[in-house]
């Protein structure tokens, strides 16, 4: 099944690179003993265009979505974005924490682990919170895909995540944030919208509880969307998933701060 939108539109930088492509290749048909420095030039590109790819907050490979619409800026909306579930064990705690704060997360969900907790996911929706797309295996060599095995992963969870729900996502995160210039023409023709986030407290990784909250905290300001994670979240010292350690702390700050969450399709309203 495709959802075939408008056609992604090439940034600056991939129209650069396919005029510089034909201009080599131009030049390598007039003067072929010129082949190393215009095999460097090609290289030198390619280089610039990965490095773009390992940088998820760019939007040089195409539009995405660091921090949420002016309108949203201007309500004082944030939202909370919570990456790599559904976990069986954190997920209902993040849920109950939410409900006692009556605040509103937008869940971006991998499809094999939908799979496996269905439940779980149709709980996530009848909180009132937003399931998204975090494609359906969470590759690990996710950006080295091309433009059909893009579509094809994303929309196995696309399918994966309606068949689950009955809500079909209308955003996608990468894994890691990481992507090539192909991401962006696959999204296009899926009807889905990229997004990143302002601000993360790398909550995988960095056990020291004061240190996520102080990075997360540091970027609490009207539009900003924070990224925490239910799935393959790090244990605290005292063995507590950090998200749960943190969340309370941060939604405190949020409330004083007269900050108001909001899930990404609410704050993408006019």
């Amino acid at each position: 099944m495709r959802y075939l939108t408008h056609p992604a539109q090439p940034t600056l930088l991939i129209k650069i690179s396919i005029v510089l492509h034909l201009l080599l290749l131009i030049s390598l048909f007039i003067t072929p003993e010129l082949w190393q420095w215009i095999l460097t030039i090609f290289i030198m590109n390619h280089v610039v265009i990965a490095a773009v790819g390992l940088w998820p907050r760019s939007n040089w490979l195409g539009p995405n979505w660091t921090k949420l619409p002016i309108a949203a800026v201007n309500r004082h909306e944030i939202a909370l974005t919570i990456d790599d579930g559904p976990d069986p064990l954190v997920t209902p705690q993040v849920l109950d924490i939410l409900d006692n704060y009556h605040i509103n997360a937008t869940f971006f969900c991998i499809g094999n682990k939908a799979l496996q907790h269905p439940e779980l996911c149709r709980e996530i929706v009848r909180r009132g919170h937003l399931i998204e797309n975090h494609s359906q295996q969470h590759r690990h060599y996710f950006s080295l895909l091309g433009l059909n095995g893009f579509i094809r992963e994303i929309e196995t969870a696309q399918e994966t995540l309606f068949n689950i729900t009955g809500k079909r996502p209308q955003f996608f995160r990468a894994p890691a944030g990481l992507r090539n210039p192909f991401l962006q023409p696959a999204l296009s023709r899926l009807g889905l919208r990229l997004v990143s986030w302002s601000v993360r407290g790398f909550d995988t990784q960095v056990t020291n509880v004061e240190k996520v909250s102080k990075k997360l905290l540091a970027g609490l300001h009207p539009g900003a969307i924070l990224l925490l994670h239910d799935g393959n979240a790090a244990l605290s010292k005292t063995n507590i998933p950090i998200i749960l350690a943190v969340l309370p702390t941060l939604l405190e700050a949020a409330k004083k701060q007269n900050l108001h969450f909001v899930t990404l399709q609410d704050a993408n309203r006019e």
